[in-house]
């Protein structure tokens, strides 16, 4: 009785290859790294699923009919197919014509996507690249939807089923005008740091406390903030054209002329800067490679 063609697997086709290529079921045994016996058992069940000898015997092996002729090119385009579909495409950077979405505050913008452009576009000039906001809350939903592809976030804020890599830690420093009074030597203590005027960035929007207010509890001093912006990027403007002090993460201050860098009077926990990515891109060849670009860069 003829077996349901349904039952045919993989192996099966590759012994059907070999015995084809070999015109002995030894030879094809040895090619496959099976057992003699286990060949004639797959012949067998080859000649029930196609209801053909497929070969027969001689003296010096085994002749395949003509049916086992017919099956000859479309095993070997199968198996071909198959074995594309099993083996992971190459990427090749310098002609990758690809999208990646990233969700990244304006910090990271400035301290990460900056730089990870410059080198992209020198190595990847097709990838074109979308940033969005980061919205905590829907981080999840949005890498199982693909609508990002990273997110440039802190440990506290990432969810606990996504891949995660730590890029660096980041302090903070004070930010002011070059010429102000206080970016004289020694002008910087606490109390003209508590006595200044202070700017800060509040991401929710209309916050005057952030952690360097938590910071300055802790020793029973405060500050006055008298402006509160939701982006780092127009800070440095802002600072340039008044005697406003800020205090800002250090990788904010490269190539800002115009203004001093100081260490603050009083000690500020900074924090860690994190890639996180989904289970869905884990394993492609091009995110791996950009992810890697990105970790490069990030030190």
């Amino acid at each position: 009785m003829k077996t349901d063609i349904r039952t045919l697997d993989l192996n099966l086709l590759k012994a059907l290859d070999a015995m084809l290529d070999e015109r002995s079921v030894t030879r094809a045994a040895e090619r496959l790294s099976l057992t003699q016996p286990a060949v004639s058992g797959m012949l067998t069940r080859l000649r029930e699923c196609f209801d053909d000898p497929l070969f027969t015997r001689t003296q010096r092996g085994i002749i395949p009919t003509l049916r086992a002729l017919e099956l000859a090119q479309p095993v070997k385009t199968i198996l071909a197919e198959v074995g594309e579909l099993l083996q992971p495409k190459a990427f090749d950077p310098s002609t990758a014509d690809i999208t990646i979405k990233i969700a990244a505050t304006d910090y990271a913008l400035r301290a990460v996507v900056v730089p990870f452009m410059a080198a992209l576009r020198l190595q990847a000039p097709g990838i074109r690249v979308a940033v969005l906001p980061v919205n905590n809350e829907q981080l999840t939903a949005q890498f199982e939807r693909g609508d990002i592809d990273f997110a440039l976030i802190t440990p506290d804020t990432a969810p606990a089923d996504l891949h995660a890599r730590s890029l660096y830690d980041e302090d903070y420093v004070c930010l002011l005008r070059e010429g102000h009074a206080l970016a004289q030597p020694d002008a910087l203590t606490l109390d003209s740091f508590c006595a200044q005027d202070h700017a800060l960035v509040s991401y929710v929007g209309g916050s005057f406390s952030g952690v360097t207010d938590k910071s300055l509890a802790a020793l029973g001093r405060s500050r006055r903030v008298t402006l509160s912006v939701c982006s780092f990027l127009v800070l440095p403007e802002i600072l340039r054209v008044s005697d406003l002090i800020s205090v800002v993460p250090r990788r904010l201050t490269h190539n800002l002329p115009g203004l001093s860098v100081l260490t603050p009077p009083v000690a500020i926990q900074g924090f860690n800067k994190i890639v996180v990515w989904h289970e869905r891109t884990h394993r492609d060849a091009g995110h791996r490679w950009l992810r890697e670009l990105l970790f490069s860069i990030a030190i």
